[in-house]
């Protein structure tokens, strides 16, 4: 049974016990400031799980899409994802533990058909501060149900993830833990909990894959082993108290919350612990392998960080983030460029999104109507941002390795230098790094942090156009700025004449000067046809590539060059547009953005904001993106 049938068994089981089917939740909460993302399936529910009544009724079930941005880093092994769905059923004060212990049960054992001697259970031990007792409740009914198969459910006591590791499995079936794992709120163990907050013991099933134990996470296994032997799949949540002033009071009406992994279930379905093999995650892994010509068992961690970020990045680009600074768009923008380095790793430099993004959606867009509405802004969006940041990981990754080979580490200076030279994020050179095998100094952030004052300084007290000539340095404003001279360039020919030759330039993050040969004042009119041929250019997402060509043979071509350059035997040549019919070819050494639309994202237009004499038969423009 694949995962998409899975889902659909799910919520036919719970219609038929009278439950009604409600709508998933953006990723983006729209009434819940406390959190970036719907990180599960309750969260959505709150209100209603404190007394609220909901419109659909006091049984829901649903299928809710969720995404943890601190799973990121864990991501690589067989289990990890930061997006997943949750599968959620709810009782608003209706029924509870007999009903909800029991129909999970039917739906493991019948339903999808999940052996029962692979299922354990974990149920709350009791908490002094709080005064919860302990939930033999739960427990009594899981033995009967375990009963049932001829399975002797024995207790065990485990206490905490510690006493866990020393006391092990004890021949158990049913085990107790205290607050630390079995009490379940949005904070976690009570100690955490905002006031007003719900929560409650909770009951989880895990499913056995029978993998040997790796004793690095413990000397004895236990069913929260982090060792991968276990995985959860299912969470039924007593929501039975609220934290106050006074301390944890019943609820009126207790509720139920229950929560189970898709992905997980449907791992446990082909009894593999590798949820990558599942049906919404494998055909990602079969494209990832055809586009790299690798394949999936030598470079696992790679293609199952590449998978897990990109199906993240495309709900969030279905949900309405797009790649930004801020908030949820830096979260997106990580994703996006961690799935582009890992992706470098597996020898893919370029069309990573165009060719993936819309594997994914496929494989949603029959059950979630929306990513077939939204898919082809998503594919563009992302297409958008690994053309920019392409550029910065070659770049940033080149001299990293130098600095690895010369220095064996990275220092506070280095990072600071990736940073500001080459534009490439903190995050990724410490990643790079560890990638790379290269230590990183312990107090790399206090050397980092130092630069970073003294360059914001500067930068408040540096006069404009400091920079003699050429690029100050390869950061994405500086590209961006630089493939618009190459159009500035060509306009200024067709406008004002073929005697137009760069004379030089001096690009910055905020603006590119611009010398070229001219005999007199570039007139208003003027000025405003190079304008509109420019930002013409960009709306038409004109592609930008590059050969090496001879030089003799470039420049008898018709490619551009600047007044007074030297040149080798060979040379770089860039071309805007059709290289049949282009609309610039300009002998230049890079580095530009690889499709032109990307100069106006966010909206950025071309704007000359003055036009001035150089020198004599030499006039100066000075021109922006905003």
């Amino acid at each position: 049974m694949n995962a998409q049938e899975i889902r659909k068994k799910y919520l036919d089981f719970f219609v038929a016990r009278k439950h009604q089917v409600i709508p998933r939740a953006s990723l983006v909460p729209q009434d819940d400031p406390t959190t970036l993302f719907t990180g599960s399936g309750m969260q959505p529910l709150v209100p209603y799980l404190l007394g609220e009544k909901h419109p659909a009724g006091k049984r829901l079930v649903d299928s809710q899409t969720c995404f943890r941005a601190e799973d990121m880093d864990e991501v690589g092994d067989n289990r990890h994802t930061t997006f997943f769905e949750m599968l959620g059923n709810w009782s608003l004060g209706d029924y509870y533990k007999e009903e909800q212990l029991t129909w999970f049960w039917d739906f493991l054992t019948k339903a999808v058909k999940l052996n029962p001697a692979k299922l354990y259970v974990t149920c709350f031990s009791g908490d002094q501060l709080t005064g919860v007792p302990k939930d033999t409740e739960s427990a009594a009914i899981w033995k009967k149900l375990f009963a049932k198969k001829d399975i002797q459910a024995k207790e065990v006591e485990i206490g905490s993830n510690t006493t866990g590791y020393q006391k092990g499995l004890q021949n158990g079936r049913i085990f107790y833990y205290d607050a630390s794992k079995n009490w379940w709120s949005r904070e976690g163990p009570p100690s955490n909990m905002r006031l007003g907050e719900p929560g409650g013991p909770d009951s989880e099933v895990f499913y056995d894959f029978g993998t040997p134990h790796d004793e690095k996470f413990g000397t004895h296994c236990h069913p929260n082993c982090d060792c991968g032997r276990f995985s959860e799949i299912g969470n039924s949540v007593f929501m039975a108290y609220k934290k106050t002033p006074k301390g944890f009071e019943k609820l009126p009406k207790p509720n139920v919350d229950f929560g189970g992994g898709l992905e997980r279930i449907a791992a446990a379905c082909q009894d593999s612990p590798d949820v990558f093999q599942i049906s919404l995650i494998k055909p990602v892994i079969e494209g990832l392998e055809t586009l790299s010509g690798k394949d999936y068992e030598q470079h696992q961690a790679a293609m199952r960080v590449v998978a897990d970020h990109l199906r993240a990045a495309t709900w969030l680009g279905v949900d309405g983030v797009a790649p930004s600074n801020k908030a949820q768009g830096y979260v997106l923008r990580r994703l996006l460029r961690r799935a582009i380095r890992y992706a470098f790793e597996l020898g893919i430099e370029q069309h990573l999104c165009e060719k993936v993004t819309p594997i994914i959606a496929s494989l949603y867009e029959p059950d979630f109507p929306q990513v077939k509405e939204r898919k082809n802004d998503v594919v563009h969006a992302f297409i958008k941002e690994e053309t920019i940041f392409r550029q910065t990981l070659r770049s940033g990754v080149r001299e990293l390795t130098k600095i690895a080979k010369r220095n064996k580490h990275l220092t506070g200076v280095d990072v600071f230098r990736l940073y500001d030279t080459y534009g490439f994020p903190v995050e990724l050179s410490l990643e790079e790094a560890y990638l790379q095998k290269v230590g990183v100094s312990e107090d790399w952030h206090h050397d980092f942090d130092r630069l970073m004052e003294e360059q914001k300084k500067r930068s408040q007290t540096a006069s404009v156009g400091m920079f003699k000539g050429g690029l100050a340095d390869h950061s994405e404003a500086v590209v961006r700025l630089h493939t618009t001279t190459h159009l500035m360039y060509q306009a200024l020919k067709n406008v004002l004449g073929e005697h137009v030759v760069q004379r030089g330039s001096n690009i910055t993050a905020q603006r590119t000067r611009f010398d070229f040969s001219h005999p007199g004042k570039v007139r208003p009119e003027q000025i405003k046809q190079v304008q509109d041929i420019v930002n013409e250019k960009i709306k038409e997402d004109l592609s930008v590539t590059w050969k090496e060509e001879d030089t003799k043979e470039a420049l008898t071509s018709g490619s551009s060059g600047a007044f007074g350059d030297k040149y080798g035997e060979k040379v770089k040549v860039y071309t805007i547009g059709d290289p049949k019919k282009p609309f610039s070819r300009e002998i230049c050494g890079g580095p530009h953005v690889e499709h032109t639309s990307v100069i106006g994202e966010g909206g950025k237009k071309f704007r000359i904001i003055k036009e001035e004499a150089s020198s004599a038969g030499v006039r100066r423009i000075k021109a922006v993106l905003d």
